[in-house]
């Protein structure tokens, strides 16, 4: 925390600029139904407040739960950072200029044991910034039958929110921004659209310079992927000596991408290509100058930009998402003259009382889960060996490494060459014993028919599709069964000081 609070102290932000980006704010807060609680931290940053951020792309029904992580982390360390004497606000930047919908229009839920998958249309919207793109009609099928689970699971409060969120004629943005706005209603969360022109023109000297300086930019980030790779790590983003840091998402001179498409700007010939059309780079310069909303930064510029456009003194990020910032680095030093202070989100993972009793049942840990289903399945047929049965195998085991520790002597003296022998039969027969333990522990729980029932169980809740559960399932069916104040739960333990820690917690 305490380079956190260096950070917020040494920024210089501009005050013409924190006014400007805090109008643009107040009126994207509105339009989600922003309440007094996020009104009130708009007017803290217009007068002076740094900014604790967070973001993510805006994802079907909020997308995967560590969304929400990062939103209560973003809300705590904001928290902190007042009362440590530097006001702050949280500000959940909503990744809408990503253009891969194939990772925005999926959402899983778990419901009733198995994995439940929502999933809307993906054909004809290629390269589009998501967050323009309408829901649709598909939606409202979707919507009545999310609501039905969640009203079921007790959370008709929940239910109601999720039915104010998404309508066919919301976008993937809208739908986020208000379901996250009625979400932390109470926390004052203000989200960022980056989509909107007007951030655009605010932010677009960092555009400009990143064409500007590109070559040397470049030499940079190529500098920065040796010593990534010589350190044993591999760089998030491929960089090449054709590599620019921004998109174009204007309509191509043949016209063979639609306007809005984002497609990648690189170098070739000595001028900026994107599909049929070049620019030399006074040109490219000139037409980022002129409509800059036609243009945006990629994965490495983002965060500069970001930081650009608000005066950020900490960063919440996932795993992933650090290595990023490890690449980004060079390109901060030279636009910004400055790095961002990076934090871990909070990570969880949430049982229920029927895991928990499955757990205990088998003997098992979360961690034995997310082994695999093979040696899951291992441990589930031995602990379901009869308690009998299992003393005798026990005791069985004991006797039978005694019996041939003592051949063992016997044999070594006879011939020392021969020890190894002994000790592979010792092996070999240990395994066959616990081979035979555990196919009368599978014989015992399929004569119960219950130990597939519980290993998918298990597996869909804390493993899905070999995923940690915060990476795969959406958090509001949580939500549901939790009540809302499982949030200002999370956020009790998202502070600075336990921020390394996997938490797992329990929920009705």
């Amino acid at each position: 925390m305490q380079a956190v609070k260096k950070a917020a102290k040494s920024l210089d932000y501009p005050r013409e600029r924190r006014g400007e980006v805090t109008q643009i704010l107040r009126e994207q807060n509105a339009a989600f139904g922003a309440g007094k609680a996020t009104r009130e931290n708009l007017d803290r940053l217009a007068k002076g407040a740094v900014a604790v951020v967070s973001g993510q792309q805006v994802g079907l029904f909020g997308g995967p739960a560590y969304a929400i992580y990062k939103a209560v982390t973003a809300i705590q360390i904001a928290k902190e950072l007042t009362r440590a004497g530097v006001d702050a606000v949280p500000v959940f930047w909503m990744a809408t200029e990503d253009h891969d919908l194939d990772e925005v229009r999926v959402s899983t839920w778990f419901h009733e044991g198995k994995l439940k998958r929502f999933e809307l249309p993906g054909n004809g919207d290629a390269g589009q910034p998501v967050g323009r793109i309408p829901l649709g009609a598909h939606v409202a099928e979707m919507g009545h039958e999310g609501s039905r689970i969640l009203t079921a699971a007790g959370g008709e409060f929940v239910a109601g929110i999720f039915r104010e969120s998404y309508g066919a004629q919301e976008t993937y943005g809208s739908s986020f921004g208000k379901l996250f706005t009625r979400l932390f209603a109470e926390q004052g969360l203000i989200l960022l659209d980056p989509l909107d022109a007007r951030l655009h023109r605010v932010g677009q000297e960092v555009v400009r310079k990143a064409v500007e300086e590109r070559e040397e930019l470049n030499e940079a980030l190529l500098a920065r992927g040796k010593e990534l790779e010589k350190a044993g790590f591999a760089a998030q983003v491929k960089v090449t000596a054709k590599s620019t840091l921004i998109f174009s998402m204007e309509q191509d001179a043949a016209g063979k991408k639609p306007a809005g498409t984002r497609q990648a700007i690189a170098v070739s010939g000595g001028k900026f290509v994107c599909g049929e059309r070049s620019w030399t780079k006074e040109e490219l310069v000139k037409a980022l100058q002129a409509e800059p909303e036609k243009f945006s930064p990629n994965a490495l510029l983002r965060p500069v930009l970001q930081d650009f456009l608000l005066p950020t003194a900490a960063y919440i990020a996932g795993p992933a998402e650090i290595a990023y910032f490890a690449q980004a680095e060079v390109i901060y030093k030279k636009l910004l003259g400055r790095m961002t202070v990076i934090l871990p989100r909070a990570a969880y993972t949430i049982l229920d009382a029927k895991t928990e009793k499955l757990l205990r049942r088998y003997g098992l840990k979360v961690e034995d889960v997310w082994r695999g289903s093979q040696e899951l399945r291992r441990k589930m047929e031995t602990s379901s060996v009869p308690p009998t049965l299992a003393k005798n195998f026990d005791k069985s085991v004991k006797e039978t490494a005694k019996m041939l520790a003592q051949l063992k002597k016997q044999i070594v003296r006879l011939d020392p060459t021969l020890g190894g022998a002994v000790e592979t039969a010792q092996r070999k027969i240990a395994f066959q014993l616990d081979k035979l333990k555990r196919k009368a522990g599978k014989a015992q729980a399929l004569k119960a028919g219950q130990i597939a029932a519980h290993q998918e169980f298990l597996e869909s809740l804390l493993y899905p599709h070999k995923m940690l559960q915060s990476r795969e399932l959406c958090f509001l069916p949580f939500l549901a069964r939790w009540g809302m104040g499982g949030l200002k739960e999370l956020q009790s333990l998202a502070g600075s000081t336990n921020l390394k820690e996997h938490k797992i917690l329990r929920i009705p």
